[in-house]
């Protein structure tokens, strides 16, 4: 089989697509097979790890791997990039929630505000 070097991004968009289609979470193993068997397999545990930690995929245990199967809640992956945004050393929580609120609709803010008195604490 003819190899093809991939551009940046394509085999996370493979894996993806693959798990996507599947019924059940699929092991590193067999989203390998699924694609191409000629690809290592450290390659794709690797990009599964990164979709992981993207909040991209979920992973279970299944033996001694992981099952991983993709997000299909767009809402999910967008608060758990928010969240690791947040919780970068590096990010000055109060600009970024600043401007945050500041690109809101008057809409979306009162429905935040909303949604932060009722998870407050009885007083």
């Amino acid at each position: 089989m003819e190899s093809r070097r991939r551009r940046h991004g394509d085999l996370e968009h493979e894996i993806l697509a693959a798990l996507a289609a599947a019924d059940a979470p699929l092991t590193p193993a067999t989203v390998r097979e699924r694609l191409d068997a000629g690809l290592a397999y450290n390659t794709v545990t690797t990009v599964l790890a990164r979709l992981h930690g993207k909040g991209r995929v979920t992973r279970h245990p299944a033996g001694r791997a992981y099952a991983y199967q993709a997000v299909r809640d767009r809402a999910q992956v967008t608060a758990h990039q928010m969240r690791r945004l947040l919780d970068d050393d590096d990010t000055d929580r109060s600009a970024v929630l600043t401007r945050f609120v500041g690109s809101l609709t008057p809409e979306d803010e009162a429905l935040l505000v909303t949604l932060l008195q009722r998870t407050e604490p009885d007083s």
